[in-house]
Formats: structure tokens, C-alpha cells, sequence
């Protein structure tokens, strides 16, 4: 009869937790995106634009390619966090945004991004890459970069 109420307890704490456990964010869903070319002209600096997106229910995010001095940054603009994806002679990896091209308060993208994981990232490939892979490591990484209370903000 012991063994029969630690089975039902466990059974009960284990379907009571499970919720929450997902509302957690887990990381198992970001294995499909969807990327979509946005036609627009937004200036000479400005050289396309896509939409990044994990799943329907949510807000995507969107990537602005820009040419800089540099080389070319890919900046990643959410709601919540600001992230920018730089090619240059050292290779391709993350940087913070340029206050200029920054909508979001860098306190609150702070909470959201993981510096941890932003040095871990500043360079992911060596190598020059062309827009589709440049879109292709973003779209891979960039889960990664999110602290792990805000995951939900991607799906």
C-alpha cells in the first residue's frame, strides 16, 4: 500500500510540475524556422531585410543587412532585445548594436540576451558567408543568446 501512495505522489507532482516546466521554455522548439525576404527601401546604408520566425504565434523577429566601414552587420530587431551579427576580417560572430540603430533600452535587452553566450558567439565562423548562411547560423544561434526566462519570446 506504500509503494501504491509513492506511486500516485510521484505521478501527482510529476503532472503538476510538467506545466510549469514548459512555461519555462525549454529549447526544443526552435528546431524550424521560417525565413522571409521583406521588400522594402529603407535607405542607402540599408541593404535588405527578413523576417525570422520559430513558430505562427509569435511576433518575428527581423534582420536589417547593413554595410558598414567594417563589412556588414546583420542586426537582429525584436520587441524585447537587439542583437547584431557582424561580418569582418576576423569573421562572423555577435556584437552589440550601435546606439544609432537601437530601438530597444539596452537595460532591458541585457535581461533578456546572455553575455555568457554574446562572447561565446562574437566569432561563430572564421569565414566570409553569403547572406543565406549569414540568415542560416543567425536563425541557429540565436536561441542560444537568449536567457533562458525569456525563450518565450521566440516561440
Amino acid at each position: 500500500m506504500k509503494k501504491l501512495s509513492l506511486v500516485i505522489a510521484l505521478f501527482i507532482c510529476l503532472v503538476v510540475v510538467s506545466p510549469k516546466v514548459n512555461a519555462t521554455g525549454l529549447r526544443t522548439d526552435f528546431d524550424e524556422f521560417q525565413i522571409t525576404t521583406v521588400d522594402l527601401n529603407l535607405g542607402k546604408n540599408v541593404q535588405k531585410i527578413w523576417t525570422l520566425s520559430y513558430s505562427g504565434d509569435e511576433l518575428p523577429v527581423t534582420v536589417v543587412k547593413r554595410k558598414t566601414l567594417e563589412g556588414t552587420e546583420y542586426v537582429v530587431h525584436s520587441n524585447h532585445f537587439e542583437v547584431s551579427y557582424a561580418m569582418c576580417a576576423t569573421g562572423f560572430g555577435t556584437k552589440e548594436v550601435r546606439n544609432s540603430w537601437s530601438n530597444v533600452p539596452k537595460r532591458i535587452t541585457n535581461a533578456v540576451l546572455n553575455k555568457d553566450e554574446m562572447k561565446r558567439q562574437q566569432i561563430i565562423t572564421p569565414n566570409k558567408v553569403d547572406d543565406e548562411t549569414a540568415l542560416g547560423l543567425i536563425a541557429c544561434f540565436l536561441p542560444d543568446l537568449i536567457n533562458d526566462g525569456y525563450t518565450h519570446l521566440l516561440n
